[in-house]
């Protein structure tokens, strides 16, 4: 057996090609030939050689560079759940992983694709996907308002203002996951909410969680990145005194974004942050008395 057939297998070259080929058609045949071999690892309760055809097609097909392949990989996850029937539930979360890693797929027809197989998998694995009720419904609103011209973003921002002070680490990610979906949107201008949840989000920066951390400072940074390139959208006013306070904050990460943040806004804006002066003098000032050049150094 060549490196190319072990790193493939159970799938045969033909039914990869086929696979990664851009006609529907050709995707559709594959899809056959791994629904008929599911079936007979099934028959021959061979669960070992399912779950490696459920690895191969999210590792080398579903998360794959190349957006025919990962239209590839979908379709065969599909097959695999209409084979397996009600068995599915045995793989619930492999199947169903890669799927919803998909709808946010900048290809909108990946992201078709994607609502496609999970129709597929939720119609033959049934009372089993309610487990993952959450992470679906998500999933697909989130798909929903990304291609939505009529969100109403007046209506939902009182009731993120209202629940991003949570504490609940899970609530956190949820909230951050839906800001990041929301400022993707290019028909959708966050930066004149900010000041409305700038707060929320620098709380939620020193959560215990490295992963939350990880997407708030990312979502921060999005946001940021947004106010330099169009300054005239930031309200600096309405937000300078949120970082002011947070610049004082004990937690390493949030000072140094707090500080950063700071530092672009007296640059961008210039004299309009003198009636903020004092505020923003007792706020930084200290941080030249840490030892800690990282904190020191950013001034």
């Amino acid at each position: 057996m060549s490196s190319s057939e072990k790193e493939f297998s159970p799938l045969s070259l033909s039914t990869v090609r086929a696979l990664n080929d851009k006609l529907y058609e050709k995707r559709k045949v594959a899809a056959l030939e791994i629904e008929k071999m599911v079936k007979e690892f099934s028959t021959a309760n061979n669960s070992s050689q399912i779950q490696q055809l459920i690895r191969v097609l999210t590792d080398e097909f579903a998360v794959s560079n190349n957006p025919h392949s990962r239209k590839g990989g979908l379709i065969g996850l599909a097959a695999c759940a209409i084979a397996l029937g009600k068995e599915s539930s045995m793989y619930l979360d492999q199947l169903i992983d890669p799927v919803l890693a998909c709808f946010s797929d900048p290809d909108s027809r990946v992201r078709y694709y994607a609502c496609e197989a999970l129709y597929n998998i939720v119609k033959v694995a049934r009372g089993a996907v309610l487990g993952r009720f959450n992470d679906i419904f998500d999933g697909l609103s989130k798909d929903i308002v990304s291609e939505s011209t009529s969100f109403d973003l007046a209506s939902f921002m009182p009731l993120l203002r209202e629940r991003i002070y949570t504490k609940n680490q899970f609530a956190r990610q949820f909230l951050v996951s839906w800001v990041t979906v929301l400022d993707s949107v290019p028909d959708i201008n966050m930066l004149v909410y900010l000041p409305e949840f700038l707060d929320g989000l620098f709380h939620i920066l020193a959560d215990p969680s490295r992963e939350v951390r990880r997407m708030c400072e990312s979502a921060l940074g999005e946001f940021l990145k947004g106010i330099k390139k169009s300054p005239s959208s930031a309200n600096f006013s309405n937000m300078v005194n949120i970082l002011i306070v947070h610049c004082q904050a004990q937690d390493e990460l949030l000072q140094l974004t707090a500080i950063m943040w700071l530092k672009e806004f007296i640059l961008l804006s210039g004299r309009a942050m003198l009636p903020f002066a004092a505020g923003i003098l007792t706020a930084v000032l200290p941080c030249v008395a840490y030892e800690d050049h990282r904190r020191k150094n950013i001034l």
